[in-house]
């Protein structure tokens, strides 16, 4: 047996805060790591004890195994929980915690070197019989190798990163032309991603149902599979939607795909949680993708459908305990369904954001569970992961849990950064979710239309609100941020995202009437507070939150969330967006690649910068065709949101 006392979780936000509360419940005392940037965490605050290991880049800190030792035995940690992502999955750091006489709450190092290569991993899985998709998956890793045996395999194929995963140093090639440009865009992504360049390729398997099973192994020789989670909702391959059980898969197939993870923990002398992942195609095949070596993001609805803590199970494995429950104890029952709020914008191809979180309140009601890692006031960098919270919803039945977690949605506030609370209540609400046949494929074929991410644009009822909230904010100050049009009636400019709006607005007896564009609105104001508002709407009474700071307005109207100035003083300036010739960053984030100079002729749509920011790579164009007169960055630096990067003058050059 392992004597555990004290737990260092080598991580941050929402997995940190839920392995810390577990872990306090079974009487551990607790230690947070964190980084410059997050000295004001929510995850700092819930440890007993916190050390700082550094700057806010991820490899100066959460990264940094020696820093995370270290501070193992400054505070007298003996066990090391490394929640997801970071050194979870990170042989050389579960071996130097041995090392350290400090116990890993994982996997033994063979293991997660093993999963950790979806190469190495596959030709296990062959070997002990789990049906593996039809590819190539040797050690040749040459681009003339992989150009003849993505021939053999056919199109449409699937390139992936074997170290990879979250969809980066993975795509899709439909055919032939595309294939050596995207074999060496998915190396570089993933070799800045995971240190390896290595490759696998895949026959694609159209539409699927991606659907994984959570296994759990102990030192005696025990494992057990905890049911399936479906989580075939997707975008860019990363999960969107995740519930369990699965509304695809009958007893029957579970039984085999259970039985199928267990074969796959067992062949790698596994040791704790693990995620066995699988595609499943209509005729209800299924074929091994990968094993996921820790905690999944999703793993809260497989707690909730089984009444078992993960996490617990995880401390009671690693300090030599057998596992609570044996597989004919193992019971399913009820549903569940989590979505991920991200820090992102829908309506901007999802790019991710950042900022002061102005407003976070989320419902605290039956069956509805909210594991997050933020609070009113905190930065959101760029520096990590855009997930700001994991919503979770329990019902008895599908319909129910879905119909709560939609609601939670909606109820939650999330001010001061785009965010895609509403593209994930409208998919919760979708006709082809609901009667549970999404396929990978949902967003492509039923959702790419969706307001969410279509409405470019605040609609005209959204601006009218919003001089609503900047009369009131006016009122209650010493001066007026409008224009006095007459005795009764004010004009404000109002800027969304580089674009001007007039809006006119009439103070009446019972409330205001606000014109845009000749389309007049009629709002009956009632009260106010600090965040939120109450008011009439078309003979309906409604409550909108917001958040103020100076003249910018944070606004949720349930249209989507958006950010508004009041620019009614201020001079008129050049825009600098799409179709400008102005390149500008797109977020905060620090510069990969500089792919022009000053004095080459670049044509509009061409990437000019490559920014990294939030674990990706974001290509910035050039908005019209014409000569590069100006680059003020260069790799490696680090640039604020909307910082002038290059700058194009339209016509011919002089040569």
């Amino acid at each position: 047996m392992n004597k555990i006392t004290k737990v260092l979780v080598a991580n941050r936000g929402e997995i940190a805060v839920r392995v810390m509360r577990t872990a306090r419940d079974l009487g551990y005392r607790t230690v947070a790591v964190y980084s410059e940037a997050d000295a004001g965490a929510l995850h700092v605050s819930e440890a007993d004890q916190a050390v700082c290991i550094g700057p806010a880049a991820v490899g100066e800190s959460y990264l940094v195994a020696d820093k995370i030792l270290a501070a193992a035995q400054q505070t007298g940690a003996d066990a090391i929980h490394p929640g997801y992502g970071f050194l979870s999955e990170n042989a050389a750091f579960s071996e130097a915690c041995e090392a350290a006489g400090i116990t890993f709450i994982g996997p033994r190092s063979e293991a997660i070197n093993l999963m950790g290569s979806k190469r190495l991993s596959k030709i296990a899985m062959i070997d002990a019989g789990v049906p593996c998709i039809p590819g190539y998956q040797d050690a040749d890793q040459s681009e003339e190798t992989l150009l003849s045996k993505a021939k053999d395999i056919g199109f449409p194929l699937m390139v992936k990163a074997s170290a990879g995963g979250g969809g980066r140093g993975m795509r899709l090639v439909f055919k032939e032309s595309e294939l050596a440009e995207q074999i060496r865009t998915a190396r570089s992504e993933a070799e800045t991603a995971f240190g390896s360049g290595e490759l696998i390729l895949e026959r694609a398997v159209i539409e699927p149902r991606h659907i994984e099973i959570q296994v759990f192994a102990d030192e005696h020789g025990n494992a057990v599979y905890l049911g399936e989670r479906d989580c075939s909702i997707q975008r860019r391959h990363q999960k969107v939607v995740e519930e369990a059980p699965s509304p695809f898969v009958d007893p029957e197939l579970r039984q085999r795909m259970g039985e199928a993870a267990v074969n796959a923990a067992k062949a790698c002398h596994y040791r704790g949680a693990g995620t066995v992942e699988f595609l499943v195609d209509k005729d209800k095949n299924f074929y091994f993708l990968e094993m996921n070596t820790r905690l999944q993001v999703e793993h809260p609805v497989t707690e909730l459908i089984t009444g078992q803590d993960l996490v617990a199970w995880q401390l009671k494995v690693a300090a030599g305990e057998a596992l609570p429950l044996s597989q004919d104890d193992i019971e399913l029952t009820g549903h569940a369904v989590e979505v991920r709020l991200y820090a992102e914008d829908p309506r901007n191809n999802f790019m991710p954001q950042t900022g002061q979180v102005r407003l976070w309140h989320y419902p605290q009601r039956a069956g509805i569970r909210m594991d997050h890692g933020i609070q009113t006031g905190q930065d959101v960098s760029p520096f990590y992961d855009p997930m700001i919270a994991k919503v979770i919803a329990y019902g008895d039945n599908r319909a129910e849990a879905i119909r709560r977690l939609a609601s939670a949605v909606q109820d939650t506030q999330l001010l001061g950064m785009n965010n895609n609370k509403l593209f994930l209540q409208n998919v919760l609400r979708h006709k082809v979710f609901g009667q549970g046949e999404a396929t990978t494929a949902f967003i492509e074929q039923h959702f790419s239309a969706d307001i969410s991410m279509d409405q470019k644009q605040p609609s005209n009822a959204t601006l009218a609100k919003a001089a609503m909230l900047y009369f009131q904010q006016a009122e209650q100050g010493t001066s007026h941020n409008w224009s006095r049009a007459s005795d009764e009636s004010y004009v404000y400019q109002l800027d969304f995202d580089g674009q001007t709006y007039t809006v006119n607005l009439s103070k009446t007896a019972q409330g205001f009437n606000i014109t845009v564009s000749d389309e007049t609105t009629c709002l009956g104001f009632i009260s106010q507070t600090d965040n939120s508002c109450v008011f009439m709407e078309n003979g309906v009474r409604e409550t909108m939150h917001f958040a103020f700071d100076d003249k910018t307005l944070y606004l949720d109207d349930g249209s989507g969330h958006f950010i508004i100035s009041d620019i009614t003083h201020q001079p008129a300036v050049a825009a600098g967006g799409a179709g400008s010739g102005q390149v500008k960053a797109s977020m905060d984030g620090a510069i990969v690649e500089v792919m022009a100079k000053e004095g080459d002729r670049v044509e509009a749509g061409q990437t000019l910068i490559v920014l990294e920011a939030m674990k990706m790579e974001h290509a910035l164009k050039a908005g019209i065709s014409g000569v590069v007169t100006a680059v003020s960055c260069e790799a490696g630096q680090q640039v604020k949101s909307k910082q002038l990067l290059a700058t194009i003058a339209e016509g011919q050059s002089d040569d």
